[in-house]
């Protein structure tokens, strides 16, 4: 059994990925593993999923489509992850996987009515989140990476809203004890998201946003990093 299956729905710029690596590379490297304990199936190229049963941990990632395109592999993340769910298999879905897991379970995903979060950002825990035994070990505020032009914008009945800022009032949550999603980035550097910026300098610019305040705002974030390493550590105790 793999340590971690990561669930790859897309990759990044093909510039960062040819200089930096992808998704997978980046959270391989988060969770302290080695490339042989894991198991990256790239369901946006069209690889199967692997049985629910046979799974030791999962993470899902991001992703440049968009959760409300309803594509053919989507729907069939949306169908299997349930399966894991009942499992109780440690779970954490990032950006787009943080929106595919309550779509999944009966939330909602829209376009942010603000347009595009991105950047460094201070993220904030609810009481739920300090209490956390995921989110819990970071400090109440922290910095974070994002990039993301949709939200949740209805959790599922049963989620527990982890953290929030002024912009994105679902950062996190969980689902039951072992499911998670984060909308931040816990995978990226400061150079990747530097990196980000710039790749969508052209956009940001056309929408009045200032590109060089961002920029210099982009910081390290040592502990929405440190995410990845305490989701193994509870994978490593279930």
């Amino acid at each position: 059994m793999f340590a971690l299956t990561i669930i790859k729905t897309g990759s990044t710029f093909p510039g960062i990925r040819q200089k930096s690596g992808d998704f997978e590379d980046w959270i391989i490297a988060g969770c302290g593993l080695s490339a042989e304990m894991v198991d990256v199936v790239d369901v946006a190229a069209g690889a199967m999923l692997p049985a629910a049963e046979s799974l030791a941990a999962v993470i899902i990632t991001g992703s440049p489509a968009m959760v409300t395109d309803q594509a053919g592999w989507m729907q069939a993340v949306a169908a299997w992850l349930p399966q894991v769910l009942a499992q109780r298999i440690p779970l954490l879905g990032i950006c787009f996987g943080h929106q595919l897991l309550a779509q999944a379970m009966a939330g909602q995903v829209a376009y942010h009515p603000q347009g595009r979060e991105i950047g460094t950002v201070a993220v904030q825990l609810t009481a739920a989140g300090r209490a956390d035994r995921l989110l819990g070990g970071l400090p109440p505020a922290f910095l974070a990476h994002v990039t993301h032009a949709q939200t949740v914008s209805a959790l599922p009945a049963e989620a527990v809203c982890l953290a929030a800022n002024a912009f994105e009032a679902t950062h996190a949550f969980r689902l039951g004890a072992n499911a998670w999603g984060v909308q931040f980035h816990p995978e990226f550097s400061a150079a990747i998201m530097r990196a980000y910026i710039d790749e969508q300098a052209g956009a940001l610019r056309a929408n009045a946003v200032d590109v060089t305040a961002l920029q210099a705002a982009v910081a390290d974030t040592e502990a929405a990093n440190a995410l990845l390493a305490r989701f193994m550590a509870i994978v490593r105790n279930s």
